[in-house]
């Protein structure tokens, strides 16, 4: 989280920084409307740029993913860019448009009319024919803007509408690219500012041409087929092992892909939950319904079904020097952690394998299957992991008190977790406050796709 805090804020801070080194002047000579039209050029720019970035993190890129933590984190980055370009956006529109209002409302004097600059450069000439073309095209590319984010948002819109209405936003990005690139002050394309601007808006209109086509991710693409389907309805989870023959480079447990089955629904992040072993190449998914999607699943998928798999992403690798682990999964949090055990239970006899670290595993949910249960305990003794299985009716709420009496290394360990990001955020504080060193072995999984 701390990278993308740097990313985020050193971002939005080199943007301010490189408007002022071409507009050095901020409040200038003169009355409010000089000031007026430096704030909407600086809104207008922060804008802009933040849906850039936004936009370029929806590639899914590879470069930045170790830096920012894995493609859950950037997800969330991308969610931050998005939430501030609608900020600034809104606040550009209203240093746009406030100050016409109080002059008709007849609280500003409407500022006299100098003589008109003369223009030489023939490319801000054509800039200038066009500035009535990007200002009512802007607007309306705003308007859809906010409506498309704001969707985006809503937690309760179906996933499936979201998908189709939020690539929309690639065609009002190129409206207000259009926007910025004919009004941003001529100016500022000589400076840093313009270039760095230029290089985000080529980068950025790529992404949503790629957006538009459906090509995203797809040179990591992958066709597999359903060979195996089993549901359990005590957590109303269905587990899907999908045989990917030709094509997978192979995953780490932890990991996860987006896997698409219907094309109208398009695809879906799933942690995978299944180590690989290229002899026998397969990956499993286990799904717990929630949405409107998941719980179709188990009606929907079927045996030798086609199914094309991206990835992996992800950097929830348990990749540490700890001598000791813990693991948390809350819920369907559980998966990742099946992965790894299924991984450990392979490499056990391994030759050049180094000595796994001791591991304590605690499950805590409010579904139970039996079963599944059943299965979990028996991967974990195959993977000489300690397994502490906690259902909140019989066993109440697991806490941080609770982990440090069962496990009395915690203080040398390092703690994995994967689950509700309010129960994680509660962990992580209540160990920071027994003086676990969270920054550096606290590590959670932010698997929020919206």
């Amino acid at each position: 989280m701390q990278n993308l805090r740097r990313a985020f804020w050193g971002s939005l801070a080199a943007l301010a920084l490189l408007w002022l080194i071409a507009e050095p002047q901020l409040l200038g000579p003169g009355s409010f409307f000089p000031l007026r039209e430096r704030m909407v050029q600086l809104s207008g720019v922060l804008a802009i740029g933040c849906m850039s970035m936004a936009m370029i993190l929806a590639l899914r890129p590879r470069w930045p993913e170790a830096w920012l933590g894995g493609l859950d984190k950037m997800y969330r980055l991308h969610k931050w860019f998005g939430i501030t370009a609608l900020t600034t956006a809104v606040v550009h529109w209203l240093w746009a448009n406030g100050p016409k209002w109080a002059v008709g409302w007849g609280l500003l004097a409407r500022p006299e009319r100098g003589a008109r600059r003369s223009i030489e450069s023939p490319i801000e000439g054509v800039f200038s024919s066009l500035h009535g073309s990007a200002e009512g095209l802007g607007e309306w590319a705003f308007y859809g803007t906010v409506v498309l984010i704001a969707l985006a948002l809503v937690q309760l819109f179906p996933y499936r509408f979201f998908y189709k209405t939020h690539r929309l936003l690639a065609i009002a990005y190129l409206v207000l690219v259009f926007h910025a690139v004919t009004l941003m002050k001529f100016s500022y394309w000589m400076s840093p500012l313009g270039w760095i601007l230029g290089a985000l808006f080529a980068y950025g209109a790529w992404g949503a041409v790629v957006a538009l086509l459906r090509r995203i991710g797809a040179g990591r693409q992958i066709k597999g087929r359903i060979t195996s389907l089993k549901y359990y309805p005590g957590v109303r989870a269905i587990e899907t092992e999908i045989e990917v023959p030709r094509g997978w480079r192979g995953h780490k447990p932890g990991q996860f892909a987006f896997a698409m089955s219907n094309l109208s629904e398009g695809a879906h992040p799933y942690t995978i939950a299944s180590g690989w072993n290229a002899q026998d190449p397969r990956i499993t998914f286990i799904t717990k319904e929630r949405g409107d999607h998941t719980s179709r699943l188990k009606e929907k998928l079927c045996l030798g079904q086609e199914v094309k798999v991206e990835g992996p992403y992800g950097c929830f690798t348990f990749d540490d020097n700890c001598a000791h682990q813990i693991w948390i999964g809350g819920g369907i949090g559980i998966t990742p952690f099946i992965a790894r055990m299924k991984e450990l239970s392979m490499l056990k006899g391994t030759s050049g394998v180094g000595i796994p670290p001791r591991v304590h595993l605690f499950h805590t949910t409010a579904d139970v299957d039996e079963e599944a249960l059943r299965k979990l305990a028996a991967d974990a003794r195959s993977a000489d992991v300690h397994l502490h299985v906690l259902i909140d009716t019989r066993d109440g709420r697991l806490s941080g008190e609770r982990i440090r009496e069962v496990v009395p290394e915690w203080r040398t360990a390092s703690i994995w977790f994967c689950g509700p990001t309010a129960f994680g955020e509660a962990l992580k504080q209540d160990f920071g406050a027994h003086g676990f060193r969270v920054k550096e072995r606290f590590h959670q999984e932010l698997f929020a796709m919206r």
